[in-house]
């Protein structure tokens, strides 16, 4: 490919790098940055935390998430995932 040269003005994944290198579409599927580390919430653990979320959140001078974290019957959760998802829903 003669213009090849115009990809490296851009920033770059290791991924996408491993893909120009190896050829298009080496990666197989489930790789790289189409890999998803965080599993998905399911209904159940989104409706346990929505009712977490209204018990704890009239608590004064504690920490919401961390009574969250404390009581949300899922391991594994990080401090973000929940933040992040709650602010999804």
């Amino acid at each position: 490919n003669k213009k090849a040269f115009v990809e490296l003005l851009f920033w770059k994944s290791p991924a996408t790098v491993y893909e120009m290198t190896k050829g298009y579409s080496s990666l197989q599927e489930g790789e790289g940055t189409t890999r998803s580390r965080v599993p998905p919430w399911t209904p159940q653990e989104e409706q346990e935390l929505r009712e977490l979320y209204w018990k704890y959140k009239e608590v004064e001078g504690g920490d919401i998430i961390a009574a969250i974290l404390a009581h949300l019957p899922t391991a594994g959760r990080t401090r973000r995932q929940v933040v992040k998802q709650l602010v999804r829903m």
